[in-house]
């Protein structure tokens, strides 16, 4: 019975360390989601201000630049999947894997070759262990992304595009990422960045009103501001899209870790009532054999008299 409760004892001690560890990561990850969080707000209206400013130049000019106007019949379409470098986040990476995934299978279905991109370790570490065929990747930056990043990232991507599709170019530009909602909600959102679409959240207020949109003059050339934004535009919606997962990362983390937290904490107290039902099996034991051995004393002098 002793070496019973021995094992309870250092599984108790086990599990309280591995407590510790999980709650210091949770409140590690509370910390970092309100930085993440403000990084997010700030960068959002200069993305959503860049995309009207590229969107009024493609809309106030007839010219048809290649990343702006669709192609009749695309035929390639890269997709870039947004994952983390760590884990111990729940199902945070998975579910953005899963979102890519339904993505490709679209693309797919309507007859595109589909060219991957990824970001984050886990998103590598997937693809690599299933021999799937991967364009480029980045990782180290998932938990706190900067907009070098973000440039370092769009680059290859913006070169992709403005190639031919005879010389390995790509028709469309998808982006897969964790959406941050709240801190219980994160979302694995799907986007395509370009050729441009103008969502009717997105619409200029003039044009919701039903007025007239004014009339540009674009000094030196349409298609010269349009080469001038768009690489901008990329940069701007990868770096939100960094952000946004950065957050949907450190809430997942804590979330995870938090309810690991609470399994810790009610696993030492399951471990504790069996700990004290062999303490005290042990002891009763004990003094079970105490009497039996003062008893037997008693009748060996009974009987000696």
């Amino acid at each position: 019975m002793g070496a019973q409760l021995r094992v309870y004892k250092r599984r108790i001690r086990s599990v309280t360390a591995t407590k510790k560890i999980t709650k210091a990561m949770e409140m590690i990850a509370a910390s970092r989601i309100v930085k993440a969080q403000r990084q997010v707000a700030a960068s959002t209206p200069y993305a959503s201000e860049l995309t009207r400013a590229v969107t009024a130049v493609a809309t106030g000019s007839n010219t048809k630049h290649a990343l702006t106007t669709e192609v009749e019949r695309p035929v390639r379409a890269a997709v870039l999947l947004v994952t983390s470098d760590r884990g111990l986040a729940g199902g945070y990476s998975s579910n953005a894997i899963k979102a890519a995934d339904r993505l490709t299978g679209r693309l797919r279905s309507e007859g595109k070759d589909v060219v991957t991109y990824i970001i984050g370790r886990k998103g590598v570490a997937y693809y690599g262990f299933r021999e799937r065929p991967v364009a480029e990747s980045w990782t180290g930056f998932t938990d706190s992304p900067t907009y070098a990043d973000a440039k370092r990232v769009a680059g290859p991507l913006i070169e992709a595009v403005q190639l031919d599709t005879a010389e390995g170019g790509v028709d469309e530009l998808h982006i897969v990422f964790t959406e941050f909602v709240s801190m219980m909600t994160q979302s694995p959102v799907e986007k395509r960045l370009l050729p441009l679409t103008l969502d009717k959240s997105e619409e200029p207020e003039e044009a919701a009103k039903g007025k007239i949109l004014p009339l540009f003059d674009f000094e030196p050339s349409a298609e010269d501001v349009l080469d001038a934004l768009l690489p901008r535009y990329v940069e701007s919606r990868i770096y939100n899209a960094l952000l946004q997962s950065a957050a949907s990362e450190h809430a997942a983390r804590r979330r995870a870790m938090k309810s690991a937290t609470d399994n810790a904490g009610e696993l030492i107290k399951s471990l504790s009532r069996l700990a004290n039902a062999a303490r005290q099996a042990e002891i009763t034991q004990e003094i079970s054999e105490i009497v039996g051995g003062s008893s037997a004393l008693a009748d060996a002098n009974a009987g000696s008299d």
